[in-house]
């Protein structure tokens, strides 16, 4: 999956190509939210604006920025709260989109080749962890096995082999079921959660919590890839052509940043989060081309529902982020 997506020159993130979109005539795969409506990151950016006061910084950490939509978002509402805005990602050649979108910003955005080892910062990162690279798990009846990936002649093929893990919970699952561990996104927000001074994290994406993740009736797990605005499950053909992502199990999120003594400040969906920032206020005076497409990232059906916020915090002892105000998850992680 690390190849698939991100092996120079040739992974999915690694070529010139316009992943982002809201349309398939314009050559992309798939919609973010920022991509979708301005009002995603103009509500974010309430949130942003109210860590950055609690934590008394004037500077945002972006991970996995896009195309840099959602920074210029946050940069235009925020205006001059924000002197420095840092942008880390693995892709050069979304870093080159990034800085021809936000380059009427100047000197105040920059791009770091390392996160740094201390981060007095408000951070955050939307559809991010579900770009990292899993484990799979396939579950013969009598024991888990781990599935990798084999060559043969000029396909791929799976290949299952002798494994010591096992999923985080024991959930009576059935013979034929396959599930994903995040052991690579628990890691990054372990080390985020060590080097965090003050500051507060912020990440949206889709996903559930761990006894939703593991029911023992999702058999076939979350793993799926995009291309051209479709979705398919089997990420050994056009490997590095399309996307390929898992949902977040967002209890091990909670859990990776608590163990580094970081406060979880809240967990809820992304319709409540956007909703308690303010989203409904900027909808009141618009008309149905902002409507429309602003609907479809509260919407049960669309969005609203099956992507995620969650946050933590250090150094912030009374911190009390609004977009958890109502409809906070955290007794469900």
């Amino acid at each position: 999956m690390e190849l698939a997506l991100y092996a120079p020159g040739l992974g999915y993130y690694a070529r010139n190509d316009h992943q982002f979109g809201a349309l398939p005539a314009s050559g992309s795969d798939f919609v973010t939210a920022p991509e979708l409506s301005p009002l995603f990151g103009r509500a974010l950016a309430r949130q942003v604006g109210q860590a950055l006061e609690a934590a008394a910084t004037d500077e945002v950490l972006e991970f996995g920025a896009g195309s840099g939509v959602l920074a210029a978002q946050l940069l235009d509402a925020l205006g001059s709260r924000v002197a420095r805005y840092s942008i880390v990602d693995l892709s050069g050649a979304l870093a080159g989109r990034q800085r021809a979108t936000l380059q009427r910003f100047g000197a105040r955005v920059r791009w770091l080749d390392a996160l740094p080892d201390a981060i007095n910062a408000v951070v955050v990162g939307n559809e991010v962890l579900d770009a990292m690279p899993v484990q799979l798990l396939a579950f013969d009846g009598a024991c888990w096995r781990e599935r990798g990936v084999v060559a043969v002649g000029e396909a791929f093929a799976w290949s299952d082999c002798a494994t010591d893990s096992t999923p985080p919970v024991e959930a009576g699952f059935v013979p034929g079921t396959v599930v994903e561990v995040g052991r690579q996104a628990r890691a990054f927000v372990a080390t985020i959660g060590e080097r965090l001074r003050r500051g507060a994290v912020f990440f949206i994406d889709y996903g559930f919590p761990q006894g939703e993740y593991y029911h023992p009736q999702r058999t076939g797990g979350t793993l799926m890839c995009h291309r051209g605005h479709r979705v398919d499950a089997d990420p050994l053909v056009e490997v590095g052509l399309k996307d390929i992502t898992a949902h977040v199990d967002f209890t091990s999120i909670a859990l990776a940043a608590h163990e580094t003594g970081c406060d979880v400040v809240g967990y809820t969906t992304q319709a409540h989060f956007l909703i308690n920032c303010g989203l409904l206020d900027d909808l009141r005076d618009a008309d149905a081309r902002v409507i429309a497409p602003a609907h479809k990232l509260i919407a049960e059906h669309e969005m609203g529902e099956l992507f995620k916020a969650i946050g933590f915090a250090r150094g912030l002892p009374s911190f009390d982020p609004i977009g958890f105000a109502h409809g906070d998850r955290t007794h469900r992680l």
